[in-house]
């Protein structure tokens, strides 16, 4: 019987590690799509900002790039990036756990910046700054309801964001991890001061261009937080299987 009871108890534990197993491989696959939305954003803005006839990186926004006969291309990079953040989050929130500092908000804040993006896609922006080609230098003469929309999208979903990153900074600094906790308040703190800058409508190469890089880096710190919980569900189901 004892032996028997054994062999039960080694069963169960041997289920346990596979299901935990399971659920890790679940979550990493998730987390896989948050770490790809940044660069993906990234590269196809950057490609585009390249060919497209009349747009100048140091003057235009890349929300621009929706409008135009190839502004669709623009638009389905925003919308599939909003998908990617929000199915990331979703394991940001299964790789954090509800008991862990940020487990509850982080996610919810990556997941409403993904659904802004996805709005930022669906609304275009209005045409403005001599871009598309043809159109007047300047801010946007008319501002339409899909215009207004847009900017709504845009605002939201930069302030979740930025408060992700200082939620995420929160976390990690009460896990006593002194480098990811600064990168994350450094990258919120520099979002924070380039998209005020760019919300002033203050039309300048250097506020332009400052509020790009901003949008790079953060998405940069987008894969590099993936990157990091990826990790950490690895190692803890490497010591269950121990």
């Amino acid at each position: 019987m004892a032996a028997i009871a054994g062999t039960d108890q080694g069963t169960r534990t041997c289920q346990g590690r596979g299901e935990g197993s399971r659920a890790g491989n679940v979550t990493r696959s998730l987390l896989g799509y948050l770490a790809l939305a940044g660069p993906f954003y990234v590269i196809v803005s950057l490609a585009q900002a390249a060919v497209r006839q009349g747009f100048d990186p140091a003057r235009d926004e890349w929300s621009l790039l929706t409008l135009g006969p190839l502004g669709w291309i623009q638009q389905a990079n925003l919308v599939l990036t909003g998908l990617m953040i929000i199915t990331g989050a979703i394991g940001a929130r299964r790789a954090i756990g509800r008991s862990r500092t940020g487990g509850i908000w982080a996610p919810r804040l990556l997941a409403g910046y993904g659904l802004a993006l996805i709005g930022a896609g669906i609304f275009r922006a209005d045409a403005a700054d001599g871009f598309p080609a043809g159109t007047p230098a300047g801010p946007a003469a008319h501002i339409s309801g899909h215009g207004v929309m847009h900017l709504l999208c845009g605002t939201a979903g930069f302030a979740c964001l930025i408060a992700a990153c200082f939620v995420l900074a929160r976390g990690y600094y009460r896990r006593a991890r002194r480098r990811p906790a600064v990168a994350s308040g450094v990258v919120g703190a520099v979002f924070a001061v380039a998209f005020a800058g760019i919300a002033t409508g203050a039309a300048s190469a250097a506020v332009n261009l400052s509020f790009t890089a901003a949008v790079i880096l953060s998405s940069a710190w987008l894969t590099a937080v993936a990157v990091d919980l990826y990790r950490s569900t690895r190692a803890a189901d490497d010591d269950r299987s121990r």
